[in-house]
């Protein structure tokens, strides 16, 4: 049986409980500056879902979505900083 085949569905669940815990600290989060923390991890943990489902299945293309995501959520996670540093976004 090849190892491969075995270790990648229980990635894939360990992210995706990583990623249902993050969820809900971003409903239950004590502060804003904590969910936006969450968001962030939310991202990172669905870009390694998406990037381990492209192994499992085969296709790139779910490494371009994994970029995509990885892109929204580096610009996400910037604006929503700066907009909690000064209230605003744009200066």
């Amino acid at each position: 049986m090849n190892l491969l085949a075995t270790v990648l569905p229980l990635a894939m669940g360990g992210f995706a409980l990583a990623l249902l815990l993050n969820a809900w600290r971003l409903l239950r989060g004590p502060g804003v500056a904590d969910r936006i923390l969450a968001l962030d991890t939310m991202y990172i943990n669905a870009l390694a879902l998406l990037v381990l489902l492209g192994i499992y299945m085969g296709s790139e293309l779910y490494f371009e979505a994994a970029l995509m995501i990885a892109m929204l959520g580096f610009a996400g996670t910037v604006a929503l900083s700066k907009y909690l540093l000064r209230g605003d976004i744009v200066e």
